[in-house]
């Protein structure tokens, strides 16, 4: 496939303002200008007819599927309000990649979404990352899983509150994580010890601790849900005494500690800021937000919460940051490139990239106009 005639927002370079991209099979194979286009080619051709070109739009924080459009409880799955530690629960066994939603996404030009449980429990279960097309999830994952979701400030709070159960304060929610991971880091040295000493025995399977090993170990990130100041700080703090890698959802008072954030290099995935101020952790919600933590040096991404705010609203929400004092092009990459790299799929997303996956948007004017339309979708070289 080759498209001709765009401007291409590479994202990972300069725009090119008539420029080409090729693709062959399922990947990118050249980007350049239009005095580079291959003379002859074989193949379909798309004419973007002075339109735009940049990478599919990517949702870095959402719970696309997990939540049935118009149905109710029978296909509410995102939240296990009957305990407040449930990482083993995986995202995947609760997609439903039939619902309406995932193509609303496709016809806004989001390709890829980070999705999973809500924020009902401290320890909330296992996001996936995956495309938003296909009927069976398994052949949609791009990485299962992605991060382990957390939650701090009110949600916990009210969720056991109204069942008299703890966590009712923000301390017993911090340390229902603490002792948890700490359970994990004394299971993952049994292991080892069984490994190492034959007259050792392992300990008994827990499914809780074998999903929070990675955890412990590094090598799966936490996101967590915070939206006050003195939340994301817990979140830190808590990062740090495990080591663990750690990105901030939400971040709705980072912009009271921007400085704060960007010292510790915690990135932070913003949103949703297309809503009211609908409880009390959102008193200093605002649009200046992403600019002012991108200011600092905070690396920021653009979330739509869905179904907090519809997700084929994300490049609107990115728009809205533009009116917050965002760079135009750095509020692309939010929902592009960084996002990307927040969610460490840059090696194969976010960017027009020889090599990377051909998932583009063709746009009749800049991505995030409100008043343009999207004119093609591709997620994997394939127009959809």
């Amino acid at each position: 496939m080759l498209i001709i005639n765009g401007t291409i927002h590479t994202m990972d370079g300069p725009v090119i303002e008539n420029g080409y991209v090729a693709v062959t099979g399922s990947k990118i194979t050249q980007v350049g200008p239009m005095g580079d286009c291959p003379k002859r080619w074989e193949g379909e051709t798309i004419d973007a007819e002075g339109g735009h070109v940049c990478p599919g739009f990517i949702d870095a924080h959402c719970h696309l599927g997990m939540f049935g459009d118009g149905v109710g409880f029978e296909s509410d799955d995102g939240n296990e309000e009957t305990d407040p530690c449930t990482p083993q629960l995986r995202a995947i066994d609760a997609i439903n990649p039939l619902d309406r939603c995932f193509s609303e996404a496709r016809a806004a030009g989001v390709t890829t979404v980070l999705t999973g449980p809500g924020s009902a429990n401290p320890i909330s279960g296992q996001f996936a990352a995956m495309k938003t097309d296909g009927r069976w999830v398994d052949a949609m994952i791009v990485k299962a899983p992605v991060s382990m979701k957390l939650a701090l400030g009110e949600n916990p709070k009210q969720v056991y509150h109204h069942r008299d159960e703890t966590p009712v304060t923000r301390m017993a929610t911090a340390a229902i994580i603490r002792e948890n991971l700490r359970k994990a880091v004394e299971y993952g040295e049994k292991l080892d010890k069984a490994d190492q000493d034959e007259d050792s025995d392992p300990p008994d399977y827990d499914a809780k601790l074998e999903a929070l090993l990675p955890v412990v170990r590094g090598e799966l990130p936490v996101h967590i849900h915070a939206h006050r100041a003195d939340d994301i700080a817990t979140g830190v703090r808590i990062a740090r005494e495990f080591g663990l890698k750690c990105v901030i959802v939400h971040g709705t008072e980072g912009h009271l500690i921007p400085e704060l954030l960007a010292r510790e290099n915690i990135p932070v995935i913003t949103g949703p800021a297309l809503g009211d101020r609908c409880k009390p952790e959102l008193a200093n919600m605002t649009l200046e937000n992403p600019a002012i933590l991108r200011g600092a040096g905070v690396p920021v991404a653009i979330c739509t919460d869905h179904p907090e705010v519809p997700i084929q609203y994300l490049p609107l929400c990115a728009a809205l940051a533009v009116k917050g004092g965002l760079e135009v092009e750095q509020a692309l990459a939010a929902i592009t490139i960084n996002a990307a790299e927040i969610a460490g799929l840059d090696d194969c997303l976010g960017s027009l990239t020889p090599g990377k996956e051909a998932d583009m948007v063709i746009t009749s004017c800049h991505p995030l106009e409100l008043l343009g339309e999207v004119r093609a979708v591709l997620i994997g070289g394939r127009r959809i």
